[in-house]
């Protein structure tokens, strides 16, 4: 494990830089699943992600003629921002690499504090590789979002501070890409509370370290896909794997669906903006995979809040249909003045508010003289919306 004199250390470096982010109770969530549930909230750090704390504390270990030269790093952009923020305060040029995909928030956040963004790959690991060998060529000092024992220590003032507010933690949450976190968490967890467990939540989507945790041996995955792009790493770190299997309990995979209705729920119930790395913990929790623990005190990290906001829209207006509150009704009328309102009386008098409206004459589906109009309503959960689908069976709107 990171020595804990290293993690303390890290503290006394951050402090000052990084935010010392709440530790709160969270009532609903608490009562949803029978346990009593902390969230720490990483998504408020300055950045918007846990990563400063890495980030600065590998910078601050660095030699004068070391920052001379200028740091290079790879990111999907949580450790990317954490980087160029860091070298903004010690006055040092930062590049960072990214992959294609990132969400443009995050590309943006990165040049605001002044580091140069190159985009290359289409994941993670590619522009990984770019990173590695562009460091190379010029000299810079390379910094590893994870395979670093300093930036790992910088991590791991989550746990110091997570333990300063409640001692009495039986369980803390931690999502896992490249496993930097769940490295530090553990090993400053593990090293002044061995009997606090340390469960590692992954996207399905991005599984390397969780079969490799399984296997016991370093596994890598042949492609990554899941919308918690900031975990979405295929290949597994032997460093990380090492520490893992040495300070972790328990490892579980949650899926997209999983996720996003996570990420909805905290913008709801909790109003926090998490990303979907950030949000696995909560996934996990809403969805039955942590019952093992329940009436436990469980910590959740929530890891960064920096979400493209077009996938955020999708995710709510996806939500919206799947909890009831949206339905899209397509019917075909008779092509003549007063049909259509007829249709929009009878979704007024159920209280359905119609939000939008298409008609369309020219579908080669249709007959002459008939038009096919598709309308997106707000509704009250399913059982008003089975409440407007039997009325416009009866009305022979739709058929049964």
């Amino acid at each position: 494990m990171i020595p804990l004199e290293k993690i303390q250390k890290a503290q006394e470096r951050i402090a000052g830089v990084a935010v010392k982010t709440p530790f709160s109770y969270a009532p609903y969530l608490s009562e949803v699943s029978g346990s009593d549930i902390y969230l720490k909230k990483e998504n408020l750090q300055i950045t918007g992600a846990f990563k400063l704390r890495g980030a600065y504390n590998k910078l601050a270990s660095l030699s004068e003629e070391e920052r001379k030269k200028g740091v290079v790093a790879a990111s999907a952009g949580n450790h990317a921002q954490g980087v160029a923020l860091s070298a903004s305060k010690f006055g040092v040029n930062a590049t960072i690499v990214m992959p294609e995909s990132t969400p443009l928030t995050k590309i943006n956040g990165v040049k605001h504090y002044g580091a140069e963004v190159i985009l290359s790959g289409t994941n993670y690991d590619e522009a990984y590789q770019f990173a590695v060998e562009f460091a190379k060529e010029n000299g810079f000092t390379f910094v590893h979002p994870f395979e670093d024992n300093e930036v790992i220590a910088g991590q791991g003032t989550i746990a110091l501070e997570m333990l300063e507010s409640c001692k009495e933690l039986d369980a803390v949450v931690v999502p896992v890409g490249g496993g930097g976190l769940i490295s530090g968490i553990a090993s400053a967890i593990k090293q002044i509370n061995p009997e606090i467990k340390v469960i590692g939540v992954s996207a399905k989507g991005a599984p390397a370290l969780k079969n490799s945790f399984e296997l016991k041996k370093p596994v890598d995955s042949t492609h990554v896909r899941t919308i918690a792009d900031g975990i979405a790493v295929r290949d597994t770190s032997p460093v990380t794997l090492g520490y893992i299997l040495e300070s972790v309990d328990e490892f579980i995979g949650v899926d997209d669906e999983e996720i996003a209705s996570a990420m909805l729920f905290l913008l709801e119930k909790q109003k926090l903006v998490v990303e979907g790395a950030g949000a696995v913990g909560v996934a996990a929790l809403l969805h039955g995979h942590l019952e093992h623990l329940q009436g436990k005190k469980i910590a959740i990290v929530l890891s960064g809040g920096n979400v493209d906001v077009t996938l955020l829209s999708v995710i709510i207006e996806k939500g919206l249909l799947k909890s009831g509150r949206k339905m899209k009704l397509t019917v075909t009328l008779v092509d003549k003045p007063g049909s259509l309102m007829k249709f929009t009386e009878i979704l007024k008098e159920l209280g359905a508010n119609i939000v939008h409206i298409a008609y369309d004459r020219t579908s080669i589906s249709l007959d002459y003289g008939d038009a096919n109009v598709t309308v997106h309503v707000e509704t009250k959960g399913h059982e008003h919306q089975e409440l407007i689908k039997e009325v416009l069976k009866k009305e022979k709107y739709i058929r049964g």
